[in-house]
C-alpha cells in the first residue's frame, strides 16, 4: 500500500468527522460504497462482469430470486403451476409491481425480457431450446409451453450467475441483445441516476418510493424482501487500493467491496470495521486457451501444461500467504464443495511440478516459436497476480509470450477477435469467475464444447454429457455425469483451472445487514 495515500485518506477522513453534527446528520441516509472496479456496462445482458450484475439487481428485479442454498425463490412473480406432465408452465407476477417511469409491469414485458436474456444467456439459450411457446396470455400470466419437462426452469430465470436475467419493458427489451438499451428503466428497489453519473469516479442510486417488496421469504443473496433503509447509494470507484481502503478507514466510505489480501491486516485491526466473506464459492480462476490458433490449437501442446502448471503458486500470488482458509486447491472443472464437484481426472494437477518434462512435451508435440499472448485485466490485482505468473510459467517452458494488460472492458473487446495474434488476436487470457458459475455444467459457458465462447473450443462429448445431465434422474446421475465431463475437459483442455480464491468484503461497523452472497443494497441499513 502506498503510505502517502492512506495517509491523505486519514486526513480527510478526521477533516469529515470535524464537520458541525447538524451536516454530518444531512448524510445519514446516504451509502458510501466502492466498487471493486468501474461500472462501464448498463445493459444487464450484454456483459458477464459482476460490477454490472450488482448493479442490474438495484435497478431491475428478476422474476425469481436465488437463496443461499442455490435454489429458486419467488420474486416478482406470486407462484407458478405446472401442468400438462411438467410441458406447461404457468408463472403469475406479483401485485402492485411497477417501472420506474410509473407504468405497471405486464406479463408481456416479461415475456419479451425473457426472449432478449435467452439469446444471450447459456442457461437461457438451453431453456429458450426446450420451448415450443413462450407468451403472456393475459396481464399477469407468464406461459411457457415446453417440447420436454425442465424442472430447473425457475432456477434459470433465478440464478444469480451471469447474465442477469432482468426484466424490463417491452419497448426496451425489444432492443438487439447485442446492443445496449437505449434508456435504464428497470422495476428495482433503485433508480439509476444517469443525470448524476460520473463515469470512472460515481454512480448513484435513489430509493424507488413505489417499489413493494415481496411479504415473504428468507433473506440471503437475492431471495427474501428487499427493504430499502438508505435513501441514496453512491458508488464512488477508487483504483488505488491504498487510497479505497484508507477512504473505509477514515469514515469517508461506508463500505468496500473487495478487501484487498494485502490491506487484510491492516483492516482487521481497526475495531470500526468488519470483514467477512459473504460468497462461499469464492472464485475461481482459470487459463482460457485460444483454440483457432498455434500454439493452442495443438491439443497434445495444452495437456502438455497440465504437468507444469502450479495452481498453488497461483493463489499465493493472489492472497499473499498460504493459508488454506483463503484458498483451495486442486480445483476442478466445478466449484470445490459442491455437489457436481470432484477429483475425477485431477491427477495431472497433484504432485511434484516437473517442468523439464513439459518442456519436452511441448518441443516434441511441435511448437515452433510461435508469439504467445496472454492477456490480463490491469485494473483487478487478481488478474494482474495471475497474468504475471502464468506469463512466467510459460517463459520457463520455453515459449515465446508477452503480456497485454488492459482495462478488463478493454481486454474483452479484444477478446472477442478470432483472427491470429499477427492480426491483433490472441493466445490465451485469465479471469476469475464467482464459484456459483462453475456450480454445474447449465451456465458453465467456459466448459461448452459448442465453440460459443471466445477461446471457441470444440468437443462434442462434453456437449453430449451436458444434454444428458439435463435428463439425468437425480443428483447422483448428475453427478457421475459431472465427473465424465471433468475426465474429459482434461483430455480437451477447453481452460486450465488455477485454483479457488475467497474474496472477503469489509464494511464500517456503522452498517448493518449485509447480505450473504454479494454486494446488495436492500436490508443494509445504519447500526
Amino acid at each position: 500500500m502506498q503510505r502517502r495515500s492512506l495517509l491523505q485518506g486519514l486526513g480527510a477522513g478526521t477533516a469529515a468527522l470535524a464537520l458541525p453534527a447538524r451536516l454530518r446528520a444531512a448524510s445519514a441516509t446516504t451509502l458510501r460504497f466502492t466498487p471493486q472496479q468501474d461500472l462501464i456496462t448498463l445493459d444487464p445482458v450484454l456483459s458477464t462482469g459482476y460490477i454490472t450484475r450488482n448493479y442490474a439487481y438495484m435497478v431491475y428485479d428478476t422474476l425469481y430470486g436465488m437463496d443461499a442454498q442455490y435454489r429458486a425463490t419467488p420474486q416478482m412473480v406470486a407462484g407458478h403451476r405446472v401442468e400438462d406432465d411438467g410441458l406447461r408452465w404457468e408463472l403469475t407476477l406479483r401485485d402492485g409491481l411497477l417501472w420506474h417511469d410509473g407504468e405497471r409491469v405486464l406479463a408481456r414485458d416479461c415475456v419479451a425480457s425473457l426472449q432478449r436474456w435467452g439469446r444471450r444467456d447459456v442457461f437461457g439459450g438451453t431453456l429458450m431450446a426446450s420451448t415450443d411457446e413462450l407468451s403472456a396470455p393475459d396481464d399477469r400470466t407468464i406461459r411457457f409451453r415446453l417440447k420436454k419437462p425442465f424442472p430447473m426452469l425457475p432456477i434459470a430465470l433465478g440464478k444469480a450467475a451471469v447474465p442477469v436475467c432482468a426484466m424490463m419493458p417491452e419497448r426496451l427489451a425489444q432492443t438487439d441483445p447485442f446492443k445496449p438499451v437505449p434508456e435504464i428503466v428497470g422495476s428495482g428497489p433503485f433508480r439509476f441516476k444517469a443525470d448524476e453519473r460520473v463515469p470512472g469516479s460515481m454512480n448513484v442510486y435513489t430509493k424507488f418510493e413505489k417499489y413493494v417488496p415481496r411479504p415473504d421469504g428468507t433473506l440471503g443473496w437475492t431471495s427474501g424482501p428487499k427493504v430499502v433503509h438508505y435513501d441514496r447509494v453512491e458508488w464512488r470507484t477508487i483504483p488505488d487500493s491504498g487510497t479505497a481502503t484508507a477512504a473505509l478507514l477514515s469514515g469517508e466510505q461506508d463500505w468496500q467491496e473487495y478487501a484487498y489480501h494485502d490491506q487484510m491486516a491492516l483492516l482487521q485491526a481497526s475495531r470500526n470495521i468488519s470483514v467477512r466473506t459473504l460468497d462461499p464459492t469464492g472464485f475461481v480462476a482459470m487459463l482460457r486457451l485460444n483454440h483457432l490458433h498455434a500454439p493452442f490449437n495443438n491439443p497434445a501442446i495444452r495437456q502438455a501444461l497440465w504437468g507444469a502448471l502450479s495452481q498453488s503458486d497461483c493463489m499465493h500470488a493472489v492472497v499473499g500467504v498460504d493459508d488454506p482458509a483463503l484458498f483451495h486447491v486442486p480445483l476442478g472443472f466445478f466449484c470445490p464443495n459442491t455437489p457436481m464437484a470432484s477429483g475425477a481426472g485431477l491427477e495431472p494437477l497433484q504432485g511434484p511440478r516437473n517442468l523439464d518434462r513439459a518442456r519436452e512435451a511441448i518441443r516434441a508435440a511441435g511448437y515452433k516459436g510461435e508469439k504467445v499472448v496472454i492477456m490480463a485485466g490491469n485494473n483487478t490485482a487478481a488478474g494482474m497476480a495471475l497474468g504475471y505468473v502464468t506469463v512466467d510459467l510459460l517463459t520457463r517452458l520455453g515459449m515465446n509470450v508477452e503480456i497485454y494488460a488492459v482495462e478488463f472492458n478493454a481486454m474483452l473487446q479484444r477478446r472477442n477477435r478470432r483472427g491470429p495474434v499477427a492480426e491483433d488476436g490472441w493466445s490465451g487470457f485469465v479471469t476469475t469467475w464467482s464459484g456459483m458459475e462453475w456450480l454445474n455444467p447449465a451456465g458453465h459457458m467456459a466448459l461448452r464444447g459448442d465453440g460459443s465462447y471466445p477461446g471457441w473450443s470444440q468437443d462434442a462429448r462434453i456437449e453430449e454429457l451436458r444434454t444428458a445431465w439435463f435428463d439425468a434422474p437425480d443428483e447422483a446421475a448428475q453427478a457421475a455425469i459431472c465427473r465424465e465431463i471433468q475426465i474429459q475437459a482434461m483430455q480437451s483442455v477447453p481452460y486450465l483451472p488455477l485454483g479457488q480464491y475467497m474474496q472477503p468484503t469489509a464494511h464500517r461497523n456503522s452498517i448493518t445487514g449485509v447480505n450473504d452472497g454479494f454486494a446488495t443494497f436492500w436490508n443494509v441499513r445504519p447500526a
